[in-house]
């Protein structure tokens, strides 16, 4: 799974004190997991936007926590003003946290795929 790749890949930045790429890299754990949903319905969206927003799909229907959906939704946000602002570096316990909420966030869209998948 690509999210798995991205996991790893923000591992080795952290590990590298390149914290900025390590916060970049969780987040795309972050987007690529939430992207099997789409794909798995046929949906092919790329805005990080939407994908957040399709999400609420399954928070609508009991199956998601919009726990999981905030949690998107920050990291997106934290990864975009990474990106595009001058703030500072994020610091080697944000992106522990990130790297932590990514695995976990993968665990759960993994449950709601097997979940899903079961129900259709």
């Amino acid at each position: 799974m690509q999210a798995g790749e991205w996991i790893d890949e923000a591992k080795k930045n952290a590990a590298a004190e390149a914290y900025r790429s390590a916060l970049a890299s969780a987040y795309l754990a972050f987007f690529h997991a939430a992207r099997t949903v789409l794909f798995r319905d046929g949906v092919r969206e790329k805005s990080h936007y939407c994908v957040g927003v399709y999400l609420e799909k399954y928070v609508e229907q009991n199956v998601l926590e919009e726990k999981w959906v905030m949690l998107f939704d920050r990291m997106r946000s934290a990864r975009h003003t990474d990106q595009y602002s001058f703030h500072p570096h994020p610091s080697p316990e944000e992106v522990e946290s990130a790297m932590k909420a990514a695995e976990s966030f993968i665990e759960r869209i993994a449950r709601l795929m097997r979940k899903t998948t079961k129900n259709r």
